[in-house]
């Protein structure tokens, strides 16, 4: 009785730490760096009236709000050449 009784916690301790050690490991994995889109995945994710430039409208987050900066030729649309040319937001520091 007392060999079953034994067996028992030895495998739920094997059990709990086995599953300590997994979470772990997953939870390394899941912290690397995001990197910034490219010029090109921008446009994909962006370009509602897919024709191959962002207008204002199609825009958001830091792009919308450096627009007239990144749009070196005034025409109104961003293309890859411009959002490739155009300076890196700066990204906040997480705590």
């Amino acid at each position: 009785m007392k060999s079953k009784t034994i067996n028992k916690l030895i495998f739920s301790t094997l059990l709990m730490v086995f599953g300590i050690v997994s979470t772990n490991a997953q939870s390394k994995d899941n912290k690397q760096p995001k990197t910034p889109p490219t010029a090109k995945e921008l446009i994909k994710q962006m370009d509602k009236n897919e024709d191959g430039k962002l207008s204002k409208a199609e825009v958001k987050g830091p792009l919308k709000d450096d627009f007239k900066k990144i749009d070196t030729n005034e025409d109104g649309f961003l293309t890859i050449k411009e959002l490739e040319k155009a300076p890196k937001p700066k990204r906040k520091e997480k705590k």
